[in-house]
């Protein structure tokens, strides 16, 4: 057992009669990766989004579509992401658990 550890830097600094160091606990901090997905754009069609990204894992029924104030909106399912279509239009591409 050493002296250091026994009365510590502060009382060690005192007995010696200097200003004791500074001292400061370590924070160690866990990294996050957030991979970024290459999803679809506002703006691209249903063709162009199937051609790039290939067949969605599910076509969800369409909803609305009842009234021109009511445009139809129609959801594919893909790996990770859900993309949103107003009419034939990709209007937002959302993550799963987002």
């Amino acid at each position: 057992m050493n002296v250091k550890s026994v009365l510590g830097t502060a009382a060690i600094a005192a007995i010696l009669g200097v200003a004791p160091a500074a001292q400061a606990d370590t924070l160690t901090l866990e990294k996050t990766v957030v991979r970024s997905i290459d999803v679809p754009q506002r703006g691209l069609d249903m063709s162009q989004v199937e051609r790039r990204f290939g067949a969605p894992i599910e076509k969800l029924a369409p909803v609305a579509g009842n009234k021109p104030r009511h445009p139809q909106i129609n959801r594919w399912r893909y790996a990770g992401y859900t993309v949103y279509f107003e009419r034939n239009r990709v209007i937002h591409s959302v993550r799963d658990g987002a």
